[in-house]
């Protein structure tokens, strides 16, 4: 074990900033902080790394308690949203200026700068200024600055946030690549769910300075143990449609009824039914499909996918329900028409009136590939 957090709290000027973080990340090990903007990541890194002290808690490496130790006394490199790189610094002397402050040689300088950079792909603008590097290249030249040191801890805050799409996609693989090699322990806070499944390890969930979830990223994501998890990571979000469960038969608050052979032992009662976007479809792909009518709101083309957003009304009351469809390709819809939807009750996740997981769907054990 390498790092180790012990109910840590931090409290800024009566904000609750982190309540309670008990956590523990092992040396070799990539890490995703997974959350929406305020959820706290930022914050815990900044405790992890010493340029904050928590309030109550404790902070262990390699099992030595390092609560009160200063940034600069720590063996950590932080990577952040905005290109940090010294602007009247060549893109070497930017890597090489952590190993200068260690006094490292001449030579060592040299070795340990050309071998990071030829691991970035940024070997050829060693001797360019900053201001004369792209976007992707600027960032790749932070990373590297954060690589060249002797680490035990290496946090990324959002670091791809401000890249174009190809460019986060190529970044993310070489993360992925490059901390297979390392004895180290990576941190990465991202807001976006398939960023946490394409970047792989271990995926702690954060919502409003609490950890609710942590453990291999498929688990985590195929693994809900209550609603809000599911919430945070699914990407549109999971729709959730309140209903009843009577004699192994559900019935939405929109009217439809239909069998939940699985249900097993579950009580009669009021429900949460949580069903993620991809598994709602245009045409019944299950011989068990259940089809509802909805209307259609927008069609909102994503790349090689629509998610399709769509309403129907609460039976009773008629207050409307929201839910969104991820569809496979481009497609194009008239507004205010009403479409058939299909679901499987197989892919159904079902929470309690608490929100805690009571079902999942068939099939969730086996997780989904990131």
């Amino acid at each position: 074990m390498a790092l180790r957090l012990e109910n840590v709290s931090r409290t800024v000027q009566g904000e609750c900033y982190l309540d309670g973080i008990n956590i523990a990340f092992e040396r070799g090990s990539f890490n995703v902080l997974l959350g929406r903007t305020l959820a706290g990541k930022t914050s815990l890194m900044r405790v992890m790394a010493g340029l904050d002290q928590p309030n109550t808690g404790k902070i262990y490496m390699d099992e030595v308690d390092v609560t009160g130790v200063p940034v600069q006394k720590r063996k950590i490199s932080m990577v952040y949203q905005q290109f940090i790189n010294y602007p009247n610094l060549s893109v070497f002397e930017n890597i090489a200026s952590p190993l200068r402050i260690e006094g490292l040689s001449h030579a060592d300088v040299k070795d340990k700068v050309e071998s990071v950079a030829a691991m970035l792909h940024i070997e050829d603008y060693l001797q360019r200024m900053p201001l004369e590097l792209s976007g992707g290249q600027q960032q790749r030249t932070a990373m590297a600055r954060a690589l060249v040191k002797d680490s035990q801890l290496i946090l990324f805050d959002e670091p791809l946030v401000n890249l174009d799409y190809k460019l986060r996609e190529e970044l993310r693989f070489e993360l992925r690549e490059l901390f297979k090699k390392q004895n180290t322990i990576a941190i990465y806070a991202s807001t976006e769910p398939s960023e946490a499944l394409a970047l792989g390890g271990t995926t702690t969930l954060m919502h409003e300075g609490r950890i609710i979830q942590s453990g291999p990223v498929n688990d985590v994501y195929s693994k809900p143990e209550q609603v809000t998890a599911a919430e945070l990571f699914s990407e549109p979000p999971i729709n959730i449609i309140s209903g009843q469960l009577s004699d192994r038969t559900v019935t939405f608050d929109t009217g439809i009824s239909f069998g939940l052979s699985q249900s097993g032992e579950l009580q009669d009662g009021d429900y949460q039914f949580g069903l993620r976007p991809h598994h709602l479809s245009m045409s019944p792909l299950a011989e068990d499909a259940v089809s509802m009518e909805l209307q259609v709101d927008v069609a909102e083309i994503s790349g090689s996918e629509t998610f399709l957003h769509l309403a129907t009304q609460r039976a009773g009351d008629g207050r409307t329900i929201n839910l969104v469809a991820q569809i496979t390709g481009v497609h194009s819809f008239h507004t205010d028409v009403s479409v058939p939807v299909y679901f499987s009750p197989a892919d159904l996740y079902v929470f309690d009136q608490a929100g805690e997981t009571v079902l999942l769907p068939h099939g969730a054990t086996q997780g989904r590939a990131a």
